[in-house]
């Protein structure tokens, strides 16, 4: 079984004080795809190039404080690739990508940062042009290879996927466009939303994000904004999957699902 974990870390620094270190040690994924670093080179350097004695693969951000992405693997990729050739979402260090290619099988692990538009309308405006852009790179990499994508995606899909979705119909992560662009993803079985085909119907215990206002996570008025986005073959060895809530490292919870594969 190959056992692969999602999480926004919403700080590596943050996250590793709150006990995300001694937690992976004991959950043992074989890879970990995290978000939200907000770290650059030298601050991992040293100190976070391995957690759990998984080796780390990253995508930093030019801006210090900000974003970042990485890959915690136990096994040893063919191939790394930071960046999906897009200069302004490159920049913000939204993509990395494992692959673990042999002459049976050409397979990619990837972590993905999609940006939030919840600050106004320029960073709005900012996440409609990375799904713009995002879009044909998923297609052709799907033409040429299996993967699947874990991150944030800071989109919730369908009603079922937060507690007030009457509330948000014009908020940034449940607008309209935003919910549009993942129904084209998925449609006719392009790709698969993985914890959806094991979970087809879980409405509060699916959410992994929640608000820092108020008593959201205490209420449990949360957001599925974290998923696997798998191709349709792989999809089908997904056999369960667990939203660990045990422990509270980030706003976001880790999202593990576990595949009947090994690399």
């Amino acid at each position: 079984m190959f056992k692969l974990t999602s999480l926004n870390l919403n700080g590596i620094r943050s996250a590793t004080t709150k006990g995300v270190e001694n937690w992976l040690a004991r959950h043992r994924p074989d890879c970990i795809c995290v978000q939200e670093i907000k770290a650059q080179a030298d601050d991992v350097s040293g100190r976070f190039e391995e957690l759990a004695g998984l080796k780390g693969y990253f995508q930093f951000a030019e801006k210090k404080g900000y974003s970042g992405v990485g890959i915690y693997s136990r096994h040893e990729p063919s191939e790394v690739i930071q960046g999906f050739d897009c200069a302004e979402f490159d920049a913000e260090g939204r993509y990395v990508e494992l692959r673990f290619d042999s002459p049976a099988r050409k397979l990619s692990i990837i972590s993905a940062y999609f940006p939030s538009g919840s600050s106004g309308p320029e960073r709005q405006a900012a996440k409609f042009r990375f799904l713009e852009s995002f879009y044909p790179h998923l297609a052709g990499l799907r033409g040429s290879r299996e993967f699947i994508l874990c991150g944030d995606v800071n989109i919730a899909h369908q009603q079922i996927d937060l507690k007030n979705w009457r509330s948000n119909q014009k908020n940034s992560g449940f607008l309209p466009e935003e919910r549009h662009w993942m129904t084209q993803l998925l449609e006719d079985g392009r790709m698969v939303d993985v914890y959806r085909r094991l979970q087809p119907t879980a409405t509060d215990a699916a959410y992994t994000w929640w608000s820092n206002r108020g008593q959201a996570y205490a209420k449990n008025v949360g957001w599925r904004l974290d998923y696997h986005l798998a191709t349709p073959a792989i999809a089908t060895r997904a056999r369960s999957e667990a939203i660990y809530k045990a422990e509270k490292f980030s706003d976001h919870a880790p999202l593990t699902i576990e595949y009947e594969f090994t690399v």
